[in-house]
Order: structure tokens, then sequence, then C-alpha cells
């Protein structure tokens, strides 16, 4: 009955303790080319400001924040996104009033998957289980995914980017 005992708390330790280490999270893959508009991209930086043309001087059409979901218009398609002098030209949304503008290519990335915690999750400065935490993520936090490497992925934070373990 002991060595029972001792064996079911053993398993027990053992699953309990069996995502530690590593994340546990589910991952939504990028977008397929289709009947849209152009792909999502995702804002990687504080702030991010849309212009009227593609030049830093022109008018500000709007400002967006880091995780915002600009469409990049024809980034689907096979002649590429509109992109002129390091901008690339997006909408805001799919309805024929939504805003459209210029942003800075530099700041974006398109077509991200994205990375959802299904428990809390840490992130690590690089990819070692012994490489020194940046992050503590909690549960149902998204993130882009902007490179999977191994058994790591290289996820966005804010201007900063750090490693999840699989």
């Amino acid at each position: 009955m002991r060595r029972f005992f001792c064996l079911l708390m053993l398993s027990a330790l053992i699953l309990t303790t069996g995502c530690m280490g590593a994340a546990c999270g589910e991952v939504i893959p990028a977008q397929e080319p289709g009947q849209q508009i152009g792909y999502i991209a995702v804002v990687l930086c504080e702030e991010l400001t849309m212009r009227q043309k593609p030049d830093a001087s022109s008018g500000r059409v709007k400002t967006l924040h880091f995780g915002d979901m600009p469409i990049v218009v024809g980034a689907d398609s096979v002649q590429g996104p509109q992109e002129e002098n390091g901008f690339l030209y997006c909408v805001l949304g799919d309805a024929e009033d939504s805003p459209s503008g210029w942003i800075r290519a530099d700041y974006i990335f398109i077509n991200p998957a994205w990375y959802i915690t299904e428990k809390d999750t840490a992130v690590y400065a690089w990819d070692d289980l012994s490489a020194p935490k940046v992050a503590m993520l909690d549960k149902d936090t998204r993130l882009p995914i902007l490179k999977e490497e191994g058994d790591w992925y290289l996820v966005s934070l804010r201007g900063a980017v750090g490693w999840i373990h699989k």
C-alpha cells in the first residue's frame, strides 16, 4: 500500500511539473492568400504614425500603437504591397470609409503567426532555458511570433523581443 501511495504521488508530481519551464500555448498560423485586400500586419513599436504620403514630414492620418493591426494593401498579391521610400500603403479596416495612409515598413511585421499563452509563461533573453527570464506572461496573452527556431518562438514584447520555449 505504501508503494502504491508513493507511486501515485510521484505520478502526480510528474504530471503537474510536465510543462514547467516550457510554454503551454496555442499557435494561430499566419493567413493564407485569399480574398482579403491584403495581409494584416502588427505594429511592433509603442507608437507609429500613419501618414498622408510616403514621407516622414507628411501630414498625420492617425497614430497607431503596439499591437494595432493595419492591413497592408496588396501584400498577399503577386505584385506585392504598395511600397515607396520605405513606407507601405495600409488601411485600418475593410470598410470603404476606413482610414488609410502610409506607415514605415520597419516598424510592422506582416502576416504574423500568433502565440496565445494557456498559462503563465516565461520569456527568455535567448533560446536557452538557463538564459535570464525577461518577462513572465499571464494566461491568454497574445503575441506575434517573429521567428520559429527549433523548440523556440521569438516573440515581440512592446519594442523588445524574447524567446518562448515550445
